[in-house]
C-alpha cells in the first residue's frame, strides 16, 4: 500500500523540511505526535539500522524490545519497500 499523495500530506512534509535544527524538530514533533509515536518511529529506524547491519531478528527484538511482527515489517520495507529506510541509512553511512 502506497502513501497517498495529496495536498495535506505535501504540506505536512514541507513543514518538516522547513525545520532548521534538532531543537526545532523536538519542538514541532512534540506538538505534532505523541511521545509514544515518536519513540515508535525512532525504534523502527533503529530496527532498520540493525537489520541492515546483519543482526538477527532475535537480537533485534532482544536489544530494542520491539515485537517480532514489527521487526518483520521493517525487514519487508528494507527488502521490498519504497527505499526510504535504505536512503536514510545510506546517508548516515556517508556522513560518518
Amino acid at each position: 500500500m502506497s502513501l497517498p499523495k495529496n495536498e495535506s500530506i505535501d504540506k505536512l512534509f514541507r513543514s518538516i523540511l522547513s525545520l532548521d535544527s534538532l531543537e526545532e524538530c523536538y519542538l514541532y514533533f512534540e506538538d505534532l505526535c505523541t511521545v509514544k509515536e515518536i519513540l515508535a518511529m525512532a525504534q523502527r529506524l533503529e530496527v532498520a539500522r540493525m537489520l541492515a547491519n546483519g543482526e538477527s531478528y532475535q537480537k533485534v527484538t532482544d536489544d530494542t524490545g520491539v515485537s517480532s511482527a514489527t521487526v518483520g515489517r521493517v525487514k519487508r520495507c528494507l527488502d521490498y519497500g519504497s527505499g526510504g529506510y535504505r536512503m536514510i541509512l545510506d546517508r548516515e553511512d556517508a556522513a560518518e
